[in-house]
């Protein structure tokens, strides 16, 4: 709607300033009676474009092949209403003319135009008896035949029809740009399930592997006959999954309670290693909002507890420490333990890698991933993208 009716302003304001160039006067009536033609054109091309609809899902061909066809008969509705609108007005401008260049033009009862005018005086002509008065001499011009009116129309017309296919050729383009648009639309849909899903599919990873070894630790302790212990940490272990579970699997958190869901899970494991479990996090106040996926540092602290505290005989401190540098955020996941004994890579890759690759699906290689050993254990670091809002 909107290329139609900027198609025939823009006509109204060329034919405007046509007439003025010519030397027609700018009258109320004369705009009246073009706009009248506008608002026709305007109803003439929407029905135009309410057929051009039905051919939006065929070929381009097809739809440039109905252009062409429709577009004759609408620009032949468009040159009668400009006729009609303008037939009075046109004999109005014929007089007018005629009265300014001093002849007169008028039609007799045949419908033929006569026009009479004054005839020049001879030259060197000086006889008493010829009247002082100017000879009008007379031309007539045979009235229109329906043929005549016919060609008119269709001469109108044509200046109608180009006008009609600019319009089309500017819809097309219109069509196809809207195309476009609903693909990459529909295209980034696509690609944003298949994101959900695959990070949903990851989260999902870790939870099956942590209730695995928080199930053995809590076997262990029913075996040993700690019973108060294993109270204590089926306790933890609730508060755990409750906080764990009311996240939105696919959704981001704030590093304030991923850090916060680490210490709980940490706390389960200072049940089994009471004296040997030692916990440091460092949260600079001002990153405590950023966002990071959800349980993302879960694999590193499991693995940290796993190859180093439980590895060891003596205290082991875990560490969890954030910090910005350079405009990221860099998350550091560290024991000083051992480290990873020869033989036990396979399961300290799996966590790793999960942690890669929910890093890849959520930031693609805005984030990285850096993991060895230490001076003193293992350390692990994440460098993130700064996000406020998940």
């Amino acid at each position: 709607m909107i290329s139609i009716i900027g198609l025939w302003l823009a006509y109204f304001v060329i034919f405007t300033l046509r007439g003025f160039v010519v030397g027609l006067d700018i009258q109320p009536d004369l705009l009246m009676r073009r706009g009248l033609v506008v608002i026709g054109g305007v109803g003439a091309t929407f029905i135009l474009w309410l057929v051009l609809r039905l051919f939006d899902h065929r070929s381009l061909a097809l739809q440039i092949t109905a252009a062409v066809l429709l577009a004759l008969p609408t620009s032949m509705l468009i040159a009668q209403i400009n006729q009609t609108v303008f037939a009075d007005l046109q004999k109005q401008l014929e007089s007018k003319i005629a009265q300014e260049r001093g002849f007169s033009l008028r039609r007799d009862e045949a419908g033929n135009i006569v026009i009479e005018a004054p005839t020049p005086q001879e030259a060197g002509l000086d006889d008493p008896l010829r009247p002082s008065s100017p000879t009008m001499g007379r031309v007539v011009l045979p009235a229109e035949t329906s043929r005549d009116r016919w060609l008119r129309l269709v001469e109108s017309a044509l200046s109608q029809y180009f006008l009609l296919l600019a319009w089309a050729a500017i819809y097309f383009a219109l069509l196809a740009g809207a195309r476009v648009r609903e693909a990459e639309r529909r295209g980034e849909r696509f690609r944003s399930a298949a994101k959900a899903a695959e990070l949903r599919s990851l989260r999902y990873q870790v939870n099956p592997h942590f209730l695995f070894n928080t199930l053995n630790s809590l076997s262990a302790l029913v075996m040993t006959g700690k019973t108060d212990r294993a109270e204590e940490m089926i306790q933890t272990i609730s508060r755990f999954y409750r906080h764990s579970l009311a996240d939105e699997s696919t959704g981001d958190v704030t590093l304030a309670d991923e850090i916060d869901l680490q210490e709980h899970y940490l706390e389960i494991e200072a049940v089994r290693f009471p004296k040997r479990l030692r916990v440091k996090v460092d949260l600079p106040q001002e990153l405590a909002n950023y966002m990071v996926p959800g349980m993302i540092l879960q694999p590193l602290v499991e693995n940290s507890v796993k190859y180093g505290v439980s590895a060891s005989a003596r205290p082991v401190t875990v560490s969890i420490v954030a910090r910005e540098e350079y405009g990221r955020l860099v998350l550091t996941v560290s024991d000083d333990g051992p480290g990873v004994p020869s033989g036990h890579g396979g399961g300290f890759g799996i966590g790793l890698a999960n942690v890669r690759d929910r890093l890849e699906a959520r930031f693609g290689n805005e984030a990285t991933v850096t993991s060895g050993p230490a001076l003193q254990g293992y350390e692990t670091e994440l460098r993130l993208p700064l996000v406020k809002h998940g």
